[in-house]
């Protein structure tokens, strides 16, 4: 096998940070939100069903104002919209006021409690909870710090379809933390989570293509990660990479500083 091509900083434990949930419809208040608002000039808006108590449009609402999504982003707005729909018992929301609690949104930043919520909604199942609480363990931040806590998190997230669960799964096989290094599983778990759409997974993978020697498949995935990665991840992948001995690294080494540049400019693009 041949020397790693290039190295993991970009995907390192310190700087991975979990993403917000995306929004997603999983109940019958969810259809009748949608219909309503597909049936004519009398319809209900989002706000209004918020008002008159769907959890879920409180929920969609939270979601709207924290991304500036058809709302002026509002962080204190979507804490509050998150935290009406958590009363419910809805686990997304619960666990969405764990990331307000994580990160800041509209409230100060208390890992602690944002643990409690996360646990809230682990109760029911909750994939990205576990995530979440998963990587304040491994951090220690708001909790005991816990690894092996943290990786059995991760794989009860990565059996219930989380894709970053399943490359913190492979992070932990690469770089032996809590067992030995073993880079087949690390490997086939970066695969995963490439295949799903995790773009640290994505990059992940094409480290370890590389290292095999297959540098154009390598590109072909950091070129899928760099679709979906934000502008930092794509410059610092760019600069590591526009040295590199292999022309096909070189050549995506200079398409990922562009895209960096492109998204700085223009965020939407």
């Amino acid at each position: 096998m041949r020397e790693i091509a290039f190295h993991t900083e970009v995907g390192a434990p310190q700087k991975y940070r979990p993403l917000y949930v995306s929004i997603y419809a999983d109940d019958d208040n969810a259809a009748a939100a949608a219909q309503q608002q597909q049936t004519g000039p009398d319809t209900l808006t989002t706000e209004e069903l918020a008002q008159q108590g769907s959890p879920f449009a409180q929920f969609l609402l939270g979601h709207m104002y924290l991304s500036g999504q058809d709302k002026p982003q509002d962080y204190a707005a979507a804490y509050h919209w998150f935290s009406r729909s958590a009363a419910s018992g809805r686990a997304d929301a619960l666990n969405m006021v764990g990331r307000c609690y994580e990160c800041g949104w509209g409230v100060a930043i208390d890992r602690a409690e944002a643990a409690r919520w996360y646990r809230l909604a682990i109760e029911q199942g909750h994939a990205w909870a576990m995530f979440n609480l998963a990587s304040l363990m491994l951090q220690g931040a708001g909790v005991t710090q816990d690894a092996e806590g943290a990786l059995a998190l991760f794989v009860r997230a990565a059996r219930l379809g989380n894709i970053k669960a399943m490359n913190m799964i492979g992070q932990y096989r690469e770089d032996g933390w809590r067992g030995r290094v073993r880079l087949r599983a690390a490997a086939r778990w970066y695969q995963r989570a490439a295949e799903g759409g995790c773009f640290r997974g994505q990059y992940n993978l094409a480290r370890f293509l590389a290292r095999m020697g297959q540098t154009e498949t390598a590109a072909q995935w950091l070129r899928v990660s760099f679709a979906a990665a934000p502008p930092q991840f794509c410059r610092e992948v760019g600069e590591m990479l526009a040295n590199h001995p292999d022309a096909n690294l070189r050549d995506v080494a200079r398409e990922a500083l562009l895209r960096a540049e492109t998204l700085a400019r223009h965020p939407a693009a």
